[in-house]
């Protein structure tokens, strides 16, 4: 069922409507750790700049909890409400624990939804307008202006609004071509935009492969997500930031307890990825990565502590089972292999707006344009039925700690599924990048792109 409310609301200027240290992580084999810095400027890995006045360190505390993976078949069948239409490419929704939604656009605009109103908080003064097309266009084209990059990923400091900080992550316009930074901003400004301070700053940049997720850990560390950047080369080694999860505090300093990787930036977490774009902590902690593949061969993985995930050399099955006991790559919880999610944002729901598709993974498609619901079943536990489109993930070769199954839903019903994201009372909320050109013919639509609220039809 569909039940579409929304809100249209002009914006004058732009002509379009707007809204506004957990120690139990397992590890891989480590040795010392040696710090580099990326791109043209010379400042220590994982410091702040001298400017850089400390943000105080959340307020976290994390135990790790007991959860039950579901075995039934996750229901298909859910209402659909447009809150918002005609963003311009949203990239990312980030939830303050007042219930403020913090969403970007890739055309380089932050934006925050509250009490059923939207503004926008602020533009970064040098990110890209990475450009979109038209809600009704003449015609689909594959690359927009600013390739994959633009305003990205956002992460609201977890005690907002005590602190107000945001992090963004974003596509900057330099001399000399273009990086991807982390910034913090202070939202109590008057401009918002000229307090910004680099965190992780000279991200490499390309058209394409620019990574982009930030988010807070239940240990109180932001997460960042990169793309390799189109250089396999730089995503094999723990030494670049490129092709890697990194972690570090609220001011950009390596946290306390990552990995010592031989050779690596103290700040990368895990390495040898190609373009991830969703990370998600399941409740005992346990932080799941899902990325890109080349021609299919998307992934779900499991991250361990300073772990090697393969990439360039190893994205097959057969390059898989090729590795013998003493290889260092990590195999994946699911390899899409022949086919394609083009899996983005994700989120592992604990709400109960759809009950259904309590304690499973969430995932974003967007060339698949749909969303994948994975449950993650641990050994010997029942598995949910397939049914008529179930996906299992079951192959020796695959990370054995938990079987995937993959249900699709939503297929072809809301287009290109950028990312789904959870509120502060289990609400469910996502966006739509039709916008971005990729879409198939029947989007966008006149209205789009759109931020949604799921929940269980009646």
């Amino acid at each position: 069922m569909s039940r579409y409310w929304s809100r249209r609301r002009a914006l004058a200027a732009v002509g379009t409507t707007l809204f506004a240290g957990c120690s139990g992580f397992p590890r891989a084999d480590a040795g010392g750790a040696t710090a580099i810095t990326g791109g043209s400027e010379s400042t220590p890995a994982g410091t702040p700049t001298p400017e850089l006045t400390p943000v105080p360190e959340p307020d976290a505390s994390f135990t790790p909890s007991q959860w039950t993976a579901p075995t039934d078949a996750p229901t298909s069948d859910v209402e659909r409400t447009v809150l918002v239409e005609n963003l311009e490419v949203p990239w990312d929704i980030s939830v303050a624990s007042n219930g403020d939604l913090f969403v970007t656009e890739r055309v380089g605009r932050v934006n925050r939804f509250s009490d059923g109103d939207v503004d926008t908080v602020f533009a970064p003064e040098d990110a890209i307008d990475a450009g979109s097309i038209p809600a009704t266009p003449k015609q689909q084209q594959w690359w927009v202006k600013g390739g994959e990059g633009g305003t990205l990923g956002v992460a609201v400091h977890p005690d907002y609004p005590d602190v107000e900080v945001l992090y963004v992550y974003y596509t900057a316009s330099v001399d000399d071509g273009k990086v991807n930074r982390v910034s913090r901003f202070d939202l109590s400004a008057d401009d918002p935009a000229a307090t910004e301070r680099p965190v992780v700053a000279d991200i490499p940049a390309n058209r394409f492969h620019n990574g982009g997720r930030l988010t807070f850990g239940p240990e109180g560390s932001l997460w960042v997500t990169t793309g390799d950047a189109g250089s396999g080369e730089l995503a094999a080694d723990p030494g670049a930031l490129p092709g890697s999860v990194l972690r570090v505090t609220v001011n950009g300093e390596p946290a306390p307890d990552n990995p010592d990787i031989d050779g690596g930036d103290p700040r990368v977490f895990t390495y040898g990825h190609r373009n991830p774009q969703g990370l998600v902590f399941l409740p005992d902690g346990t932080p799941v990565l899902s990325e890109h593949g080349p021609g299919g061969r998307d992934e779900v993985n499991r991250l361990v502590a300073g772990g090697f995930y393969g990439w360039p050399e190893t994205r097959t099955a057969d390059d898989y089972s090729a590795l013998g006991a003493d290889s260092d790559v990590r195999p994946p919880l699911a390899n899409t292999l022949g086919s394609t999610w083009a899996p983005t944002g994700s989120l592992f729901y604990t709400g109960d707006a759809v009950p259904s598709w309590h304690n499973r993974m969430l995932i974003g498609g967007l060339g698949s344009q749909q969303l994948v619901v994975l449950t993650l079943s641990p050994p010997d536990a029942e598995v949910p039925p397939l049914g008529e489109t179930g996906r299992r993930f079951d192959a020796d070769w695959l990370d054995d700690t938990y079987t995937a199954t993959a249900h699709p839903v939503l297929r072809n019903e809301l287009g290109r599924i950028r990312h789904v994201e959870q509120g502060t009372d289990g609400e469910l909320y996502l966006v739509t990048s039709n916008r971005d050109g990729r879409s198939t013919e029947q989007f966008p639509k006149e209205n789009h792109d759109v931020l949604v609220r799921l929940e269980a039809s009646e």
